[in-house]
């Protein structure tokens, strides 16, 4: 995405920008905010493996979920191309804080890959943004619809963030050893 032309104004991705460097996996400052701001749907925000798991090429993390052991070589892949600079084109977002902020303040009731979730998400974004359906209703090889969910709420956040009216958490990010910024905006 960043080779493409023309480039991108603004992109929000669901991968860690910035990692700890004490541990080999833990909770930043800005994760532990994002699961109390979502309460019992917090728990979609994830401990993030260190930033010593990349320079060293390790792929075991004890304690790292499935989900985060598969995607691994994509987060080593951000680690690898992120520098303070593109902070400034790219940042760390979360579907689940993307709908909070989008719904007003108030986290979503259902879990995302049961039809209720799907439902009650795709309805919050066809209410707030004209001609989303024809997105929602792609039908792309090895995509599901959660997915086309999550990158429609994602893209929203881009836009707020290339407008700069982006909630950023925390307010005020801490920075890991790369001087890369630990922060979600929605």
């Amino acid at each position: 995405m960043l080779d493409e032309r023309p480039s991108f104004d603004a992109i929000v991705i669901n991968a860690p920008i910035g990692y700890p460097v004490d541990t080999d996996l833990g909770y930043r400052t800005c994760d532990r905010e994002a699961r109390e701001l979502l309460g019992k749907r917090g728990n979609v925000i994830i401990a993030v493996p260190g930033r010593a798991v990349f320079k060293e090429g390790r792929t075991d993390v004890e304690g790292l979920d499935a989900v985060t052991q598969v995607l691994l070589p994509r987060y080593r892949d951000v680690a690898e191309e992120m520098s303070p600079y593109r902070q400034r084109q790219v940042y760390e977002g979360n579907p689940e804080l993307s709908f909070f902020q989008l719904n007003g303040g108030s986290p979503m009731k259902y879990q995302k890959f049961r039809e209720a979730g799907r439902m009650e998400r795709r309805a919050l974004l066809e209410s707030k943004l004209n001609g989303i359906t024809r997105v929602l209703d792609m039908e792309i090889e090895r995509v599901r619809p959660h997915q086309l969910i999550d990158a429609a709420v994602l893209v929203w956040s881009a836009r707020r963030a290339f407008t700069h009216t982006a909630r950023r958490l925390p307010f005020e990010p801490e920075w890991d050893s790369e001087g890369l910024r630990m922060e979600y905006v929605m």
